[in-house]
């Protein structure tokens, strides 16, 4: 676009020039008066030339001036996209760098998330197992509960059974006992009604002569 109107004011005192080459030949039947109309166009011709002329250069230096702003435009606008350019250069590499990050997190993540499910299965089996085993000693322990409950239950009636014969195996023998100490209580106190007497007159000897030989000490037996 710049070229443009460049070329076009190069062009314009190319054309005056050549039209002015183009005029026809003046006719000397015309005279003195025709060479004063020539000479009045020639000048015109000239001033118009240099007035094109001036117009030339001042579009030329606008022209001038419009490129050097566009070059400059174009030199910021080159650095502006060199810049941009590295910019994108360093966000594609971070982008690249996080999917590489991400990926290795993703990666490790779903290590863990393995492991993990691996491992909750086999605490699971274990979980299962453990059930499973302590299902068993439960029925184990029920069944042995089952047993020990009727062995007390036997083991009860059998002992309830032996205290009965026990108690009525002591009350006939206290019965028996109470018969012999009363029997033998019964012939004790026959004998002491028998012998009591001869104990009363030897209790009484024994007395007069302890009394006496408490008189022969110079003793009074009731101050003893």
């Amino acid at each position: 676009m710049s070229g443009s109107p460049h070329r076009e004011t190069q062009q314009r005192p190319e054309r005056i020039l050549q039209d002015s080459k183009e005029m026809p030949p003046k006719t000397k039947g015309k005279g003195k008066k025709a060479g004063t109309q020539e000479k009045k166009e020639n000048a015109g011709a000239d001033v118009e030339a240099k007035s094109a002329y001036r117009r030339v250069v001042m579009e030329k230096k606008l022209l001038q001036d419009h490129l050097a702003l566009r070059r400059d435009e174009a030199r910021r606008s080159k650095a502006s996209e060199e810049q941009l350019r590295r910019r994108l250069q360093v966000l594609e590499a971070e982008l690249e760098e996080a999917r590489s990050e991400s990926k290795a997190i993703y990666a490790e993540m779903s290590r863990q998330c393995r492991a993990l499910q691996k491992e909750m299965e086999t605490r699971s089996r274990q979980l299962e197992e453990e059930v499973t085993g302590l299902r068993e000693q439960l029925e184990t322990c029920q069944k042995e509960a089952k047993a020990a409950g009727q062995e007390a239950e036997q083991a009860l009636g059998e002992r309830d059974q032996t205290l009965a014969q026990l108690r009525a195996h002591v009350a006939d023998m206290e019965a028996k006992y109470e018969e012999i100490l009363h029997g033998s209580l019964d012939r004790l106190l026959a004998k002491l009604r028998v012998i009591k007497p001869q104990w009363d007159g030897a209790v009484l000897r024994l007395h007069a002569k302890y009394k006496e030989q408490l008189h022969q000490f110079g003793l009074n037996p009731l101050d003893l």
